[in-house]
């Protein structure tokens, strides 16, 4: 693709919890903070050996069952849909860590190997005892989440949360896009997908540009870095990130959360009703309720509320807890009669 090479993602070292928390977060792009978690002991057992590996973190297994992808060595490690999109071209279900890890020691030297990707494990129900033992130097009280498995591709995806990552063996390669990308990136069905979030369309091993000729756009726009064990990514909230293992054994931590107010609900599902409500209108109806949502919700032209009495801003104003709930429940019998 010509002039499609991404950039580099900006790099940082000896990251403070302040500088995160004052410099990194608000300016809200990604960076790559090398060296972050070299000290953990599960990024020195991984050193050792991938059996080492595998053995530091059968101390912490419990034997709860934890989400397991797993695929054909013809998928070439891309875990995607099948060729109509009527369903997925992997299997996923409950499965022990501990036939996991087995198989990756199994497997340790087979470049062809089934592609396996045990999924979003949590640490404290599952792995009790690992988030003491690798704490996180700038980011306290988060739930870590463990990614564990072979060379897997996962296609472009976002987290509507902020996210750190953080490789403990093997490496990763991440290419990230902003989200007003989303366009040229081709998403694919939002009621079928391979672990919650939609994703794109475009191979980027092989991206197809006569069938999604705007991909070129969003590479022009991508940044990229990749991981040794012991570095973090920060991805920012709702970027769209695309993550390639490139070893045979991989091991990732990472971390999500967000200062969204859940009592508000998901901006989500606000999402889906206004795309169910709003998105069939005749064009000269959706240009008006664009209007509305660029002077409420976007508030593009400042607060809309500014001309009136604080007690009399409504739903425009500060919310109670109280309102809040009144709010919802009118919402939802409203739309329960519908």
């Amino acid at each position: 693709m010509q002039n499609s090479t991404p950039q580099p993602i900006p790099e940082r070292q000896n990251v403070t919890p302040s500088e995160f928390r004052e410099e990194i977060l608000p300016a809200g792009r990604p960076v790559i903070m090398r060296g972050l978690v070299a000290d953990w002991p599960i990024v020195a057992a991984g050193r050792r050996s991938p059996a080492a590996l595998c053995s530091y973190i059968r101390g912490f297994d419990r034997g709860q069952p934890v989400s397991t992808a797993f695929g054909p060595p013809s998928l070439n490690g891309r875990l995607f849909y099948n060729d109509d999109v009527s369903g997925l071209n992997f299997r996923s279900n409950k499965a022990k860590l501990s036939a996991s890890l087995d198989y990756l020691i199994e497997h340790q030297d087979d470049d062809d190997a089934s592609a396996l990707a045990v999924q979003s494990v949590p640490t404290r129900g599952a792995l009790p005892g690992f988030e003491e033992a690798n704490p996180n130097p700038i980011l306290g009280g988060v739930e870590p989440r463990v990614w564990i498995g072979n060379k897997v591709i996962i296609a472009p995806h976002y987290d509507p949360s902020e996210n750190i990552a953080c490789v403990v063996a093997g490496r990763r390669r991440f290419t990230l896009f902003p989200p007003e990308q989303i366009a040229n990136l081709y998403i694919g069905p939002f009621e079928l997908t391979p672990a919650g979030a939609t994703i794109s369309m475009v191979s980027l091993e092989d991206p197809d540009l006569e069938r999604y000729p705007r991909f070129a756009e969003a590479m022009k726009a991508a940044v990229v870095a990749d991981l040794e064990p012991g570095d973090a990514i920060y991805v920012p909230y709702m970027w769209w990130h695309h993550v390639r293992s490139l070893g045979n054994v991989n091991v990732l931590v990472n971390y999500w959360w967000s200062d969204h107010d859940k009592a508000r609900g998901e901006p989500r599902d606000a999402l889906l009703h206004a795309m169910l409500a709003i998105k069939a209108l005749p064009p000269r109806q959706r240009a008006a309720w664009r209007a509305h949502f660029d002077h409420y919700v976007f508030q593009t032209t400042g607060d809309p509320g500014a001309h009136l009495p604080e007690e009399r801003r409504g739903i425009i104003g500060t919310l109670t807890n109280d309102a809040i709930r009144s709010i919802k429940g009118a919402l939802a019998t409203k739309m329960t009669r519908g």
